[in-house]
């Protein structure tokens, strides 16, 4: 077969291949340090009401009689954790896992997934269309530093993570992509794209990949068979595997968070997932690294107040983000809480904001890369006041 007429037909049918379109190139800097910084993304709308339940309010278990019901665990005399989270209840105690309540992007109104979304990952503000930017915030922060050069940030899984996407070189890796290949077929490929930089170093890369997934620790900490993992706690893994290594950043997002109907059946699983993947970050990584990590999650918005007929809830405005690592100033729930009498409520529906969640990143990034405030509002974040952002400082010790 001739080389030219393989490649050809290789490069045609790239983009329909699982492994090639999922595994991209990535950069990394000594600039970054040791610390590391993870970023969940929620997709769907966490009803932070619900996660983090303000019990010590009267006006609570008024404006949602069948969702106040369900069982949670006493964070302080105010705050309960929904009880789905509760295996992360030993980090709130060890002072690695606090929350942000109140806060939310500059989205407001209308209350789009996508364009809720689209916010979240750009970093910007109404008065620039999300859609209309091309890159996302942690790729502009890895732009404000120099010499990316290999390995230093990934986004896992399978959606589209515009956090990550932009001119910084990042890699992309799918927990379900593999390229099974006999040993002799292996050396063919490999002999195939010898002289062809282009496919030589990215058919390398990708079976680099495929062959990284071995035994994992398990919950004693010894090794356990590879495979045996949930999806969640495999792209967990492989997060953790890269941070471990070279990487200093990964990103990957957690959908179901949609919850506008049975709430309390459905928010089962996706806090199972979280649950996982926290719980899985913090045993993949030594507590060395674990000691130097902080965990940002975050959703595009919150959910309304009251609970609707079909025991759910709504689109809302003001929602919680789940912060957990070593590096964290955990046990407590940040930010400042406006109440939820009707006169204190957005648009007299919704949790009121005190604070941007972009604000609680930039003061991560400032804390942990050094990133000047100037590039913070001014490129990062574009149109980020961090005086007036209410919020920002504290979370990391």
């Amino acid at each position: 077969m001739d080389r030219r007429y393989f490649l050809k037909g290789l490069a045609c049918s790239a983009a329909a291949h699982p492994l090639l379109t999922t595994v991209t190139l990535a950069g990394g800097s000594p600039a970054l340090g040791e610390n590391r910084l993870a970023v969940i993304i929620l997709r769907g709308a966490m009803d932070g009401l619900d996660v983090v339940q303000p019990r010590g309010e009267a006006a609570f278990a008024a404006r949602r009689p069948g969702l106040s019901a369900t069982p949670a665990l006493p964070l302080d005399d105010f705050f309960h954790l929904h009880a789905g989270l509760g295996a992360l209840l030993p980090l709130w105690q060890a002072g690695e896992l606090a929350f942000v309540h109140a806060t939310s992007t500059p989205y407001r109104d209308k209350r789009s997934h996508f364009d809720g979304q689209d916010m979240l990952e750009a970093g910007t503000g109404m008065d620039v269309a999300p859609a209309a930017v091309r890159d996302g915030w942690l790729n502009r922060m890895l732009q404000s530093v120099p010499g990316i050069v290999a390995e230093t940030a990934y986004a896992v899984g399978r959606d589209e993570m515009k956090v990550l996407m932009g001119p910084a070189p990042v890699r992309e890796w799918a927990p379900d992509q593999g390229l099974p290949l006999s040993a002799q077929g292996r050396r063919l490929l490999e002999r195939i794209c010898h002289d062809d930089p282009l496919f030589r170093e990215a058919v390398a890369d990708a079976l680099d990949l495929t062959q990284r997934d071995g035994p994992r620790r398990d919950a004693a900490g010894t090794a356990g068979a590879a495979g045996t993992a949930t999806p969640v706690e495999a792209v967990a893994d492989f997060a953790a595997g890269r941070l471990m290594e070279d990487a200093r950043i990964a990103a990957f997002s957690l959908n179901g968070w949609d919850t506008h109907r049975g709430q309390a059946e459905a928010l089962r699983r996706p806090l199972k997932a979280l649950e996982q993947a926290i719980l899985r970050l913090k045993l993949q990584l030594s507590p060395e690294v674990w000691a130097r990590t902080a965990v940002l999650a975050m959703t595009e918005f919150g959910r309304t107040v009251a609970e609707n007929g079909s025991r759910g809830t709504d689109h809302g405005t003001g929602g919680v983000m789940v912060v957990a690592g070593g590096a964290i100033r955990g046990g407590r729930v940040f930010g400042r809480w406006p109440g939820l009498d009707e006169a204190a409520l957005y648009d007299r529906r919704d949790l009121m904001p005190t604070s941007d969640v972009r604000a609680w990143a930039a003061g991560v990034m400032r804390g942990f890369y050094g990133v000047d405030a100037a590039t913070l509002e001014g490129a990062v974040f574009p149109g980020l006041d961090l005086g007036a952002a209410g919020g920002g400082a504290g979370l990391l010790l």
